[in-house]
Formats: structure tokens, sequence, C-alpha cells
């Protein structure tokens, strides 16, 4: 990176445009927000990628229970009386209605008592439980969806990159329009400057007729009014090529205060790119038909993968299931687990609301299409008009030179008949008011030829 010059430094740092435009990209805030989206498109692209892999997991859990789970109740009845686990038997029917209390009490507890070791033994204990599980799930086949959400990824990269380029685009344009205000504004005061330095010195020698009597006070006010004039035009362009300066050093990166110049460009020798591209070339390397391109891309993917909500989903799976309690032998507070492998298939019968999403799927992609088409169409218009202005403006550069030059001869005329004193001052100054007036023109004109040539640069999509 160059180096930056301060402003109270008495050396500038000079400048190509070539140097400015890579200045621009480098410090420009929009193109390390246009890197960071690209680089976050190719992360996506690459998890697009790994969904087509297998799909490790582990998941564990502890859970607390205020009570347990008991198989059997307290009180159970059934075909030969009630039983309890508090030692009550009531016996069904007449059968053992005639015993004595003695003897109805052992049978009771006779019958309660393995009743209630039964219950306990069938209580099973969940206070704390504890699972684990590791498992591996491979999608077999998902009806496309997959393979359509790698396509939908990669052109979302490539469109990101798209962008990134256009963002590229609008800089250099924007820093090659103010390097040529910066050419122009430069020339235009260095116009002003020899201007200003003919009418000084046609004011000493005007001074000088008047003091021998050879001028009118008329004479010599028409100079000092025109020279007061051509003293106010330089201070504008020398304010005008400052606020330039700045604008440029701002694009560059550079700060408001930075010392600048830029490389001296005659107007009159510099060369403007031929276009010899055809239409279809043209087309095929604009940013807004690539750019559209992928979204017609992306909107068939779309369709596709609404398409694959209709279709059979695959998947297979392993797991390694832990447990405590476990119920591998008993029920036991000790840990155990197995493995388990299987195939789910997934056949959607009705889904109405995938089909509807199909059709409109459909008519998004039709969109796109029709946007291309009207696209090319306007693409088409743009580069016509820009080539006519870009013809137009070099039949009015060829002019302009011509009275350029015309101008610059008929003031060497002039100045020799002023030496020679068979011209008036007045027409003097209108020789040179004439010549800054066609040398003005002949660099807007010149200008004017560099901006119509970015602008067709810009249609056809050859920006550098």
């Amino acid at each position: 990176m160059l180096p930056l010059v301060m402003a109270g430094s008495m050396q500038a740092q000079v400048l190509t445009l070539e140097e400015c435009r890579q200045m621009a990209l480098q410090h420009n805030k929009k193109m390390e927000i246009e890197a960071e989206h690209v680089a976050a498109a190719g992360e996506m692209e690459k998890a697009s990628i790994a969904a087509f892999f297998p799909k490790l997991s582990a998941n564990g859990t502890y859970m607390w229970n205020e009570k347990n789970i008991t198989l059997l109740p307290d009180r159970y009845e059934g075909s030969m009386g009630a039983i309890d686990i508090y030692g009550g038997f009531e016996p069904a029917g007449t059968a053992l209605s005639g015993l004595s209390p003695e003897v109805a009490r052992s049978i009771s507890l006779l019958v309660s008592e393995p009743y209630a070791a039964l219950r306990e033994a069938l209580t099973l204990n969940i206070h704390h439980v504890f699972a684990g599980q590791v498992g591996v799930v491979q999608p077999i086949f998902l009806g496309g969806k997959l393979i359509q959400m790698r396509k939908m990824a990669r052109s979302a990269k490539t469109m990101a990159e798209m962008k990134a380029e256009g963002t590229s685009d609008e800089i250099v344009l924007k820093v090659d329009e103010a390097y040529w205000r910066v050419v122009s504004v430069e020339k235009k005061k260095a116009l002003a400057q020899q201007y200003y330095d003919l009418l000084v010195k046609l004011s000493g020698d005007v001074e000088a007729l008047y003091e021998e009597g050879l001028a009118t006070q008329a004479d010599r006010l028409k100079v000092m009014m025109t020279l007061s004039d051509a003293e106010q035009s330089l201070g504008k362009a020398t304010d005008g090529l400052e606020l330039s300066k700045m604008a440029l050093s701002q694009l560059c990166g550079l700060g408001l205060n930075a010392y600048i110049e830029i490389d001296s460009t005659d107007l009159r020798t510099f060369m403007i790119t031929q276009d010899s591209l055809s239409m279809e070339e043209i087309l095929a390397q604009r940013g807004e038909i690539k750019l559209l391109q992928e979204a017609e891309k992306m909107a068939k993917s779309t369709r596709l993968l609404a398409a694959s909500g209709l279709m059979p989903n695959i998947v297979a799976s392993a797991n390694y299931l832990i447990s405590n309690p476990n119920v591998q032998n008993g029920f036991s507070n000790s840990f155990k687990g197995q493995f388990n492998a299987g195939v789910v298939v997934n056949v959607p019968l009705v889904h109405a609301d995938d089909i509807y999403r199909v059709k409109a799927a459909k008519r998004e992609e039709r969109a796109v299409q029709l946007q291309i088409e009207e696209a090319r169409e306007l693409i088409q218009l743009q580069v016509t008009q820009a080539r006519q202005k870009v013809e137009d403006a070099q039949r009015k550069l060829a002019r302009q030179m011509v009275t350029s030059r015309h101008a610059e001869e008929i003031l060497r005329l002039a100045q020799e008949s002023w030496k020679e004193g068979v011209l008036s001052s007045t027409d003097l100054m209108g020789a040179q008011t004439a010549w800054m007036k066609a040398e003005s023109e002949r660099i807007d004109a010149a200008i004017d030829l560099k901006m119509c040539e970015m602008e067709l640069r810009k249609v056809t999509g050859k920006v550098l």
C-alpha cells in the first residue's frame, strides 16, 4: 500500500488511475461486507455437502420421580374374593362364611402375606432414572431434497460472488468518475492560469501605453475588469480542484486531508477503448443477466425441492441405548445397554399443501424467466444508447479540437498584431477570451467522451 502523505507536507502523493482503483477497493467497507457474504455462502455450500453424510448424535437425561411404579393394587378383587396387603381377606360366596374368627384370620394372613410380597416385588424403583443414547442417522433417499439444496447453496455462492464483483465495478466507476473530474478541473485551472497570465501581461502593456498617452482610460478599465473576472475564475478553479481532490482522496481511503496529485493526462491524445463486442457477448457477461440466470436455477431447485415433499423418504439409523434402571434382567438398578438398527420409510399419501407449493414454485420460475427476457431487451437498449453517445461525443471532441486550433491560431495572430500596434486591446482581449472559451469547451468535450466511455464500459460489462 502506498504511504500516506499529510496535508502539511510539501511532497504530494502522485497517483495513477489504476492505483486509485486498487486503493479504493482495499479500503472500501462495502467490499469487506461483500467478502463476508461470499465467505458465508461458501460455508453454507459446505453445509449442503455435509448433509449427504451420516449424522452422529449423543443424548443423555436424568429424571427424579416422587413415586415408584406399582404394578399391583393394594387391594385386589377376584373370583375367590377380595384381598389386600394389610391382612384383609373377604372370601366370595358362603363356603367359608361359617369358619371361626381365628381360622378366618389365619386364612387371611396366609393369603395376604404372599400377595403383599408379590406386590412389593412388582413395585419398580424409578426415583432416579438415567438414560443415554448414541445414534447415527444416514439419509438414503429424500426425494431429491439434498441434491436440490446442494444446487441452491452453490447458486447462492455464485450470486454472492457476482454481487461482490458488481460492488467492485461500482466502486471502480466512482473512482474513475472522481479521477477524471480532478483531471478536468486541473486542466481548467491551468487554462484559467494561462488566461490570467495573458491578461496580466496585457494589463502591463496597456498601463505602459496609457502612461505614454497611446491608450485611453476606457481601454485601461476594460482590461482591469477583465483581469478581475479572470482572477475570480482562477480562484474558483483552485477551490474546485481542492474539493475534487478531497473527494478522490476519500474514495481511495486516504482521508480528506491527504495531499495528493494525479498523473497528468494529455486530453489531446488520449485514446478511447474501442467496443467490438457483439450483443450476445455483452449479454453473456452482464452481471444482471448472470444473476438472473442463477436466480432461475434457484427457482428450479425450489420447485424440485417442493416436489420432494410428494416423494418417499428413506432413512437408516443405528443406536446404542443405555439406562438405569434397565429391563435387561428384570428391573434392576444398574447401567445396561443394547444396540438397535433399522430403516424408516415414509410415503406421503395426501399432501395437498405440497402440491400447491410445487405450483407456486412453477409460477416463480416462470417469473424469473420473464425477468431475464425483459433484462435482455433493456440491456440491448442501453448498449445502443451508450454507443450512440460515444459516437456523438467523439464527433463533438473532433469539432472542438478544430475550433481550439483555430482559436489558438487567431490568438497568435492577434498577439503579433498587438505587438505591431495594429490591433486594439479590446480586440486582443476578444481573441484571448475566444481562445479561453474554445479550450474550455475542448476540455469539456474530452471529459464528456471519457464519461461516455465509462458508461459504455458499464453497460457492456467491461468495467476494467
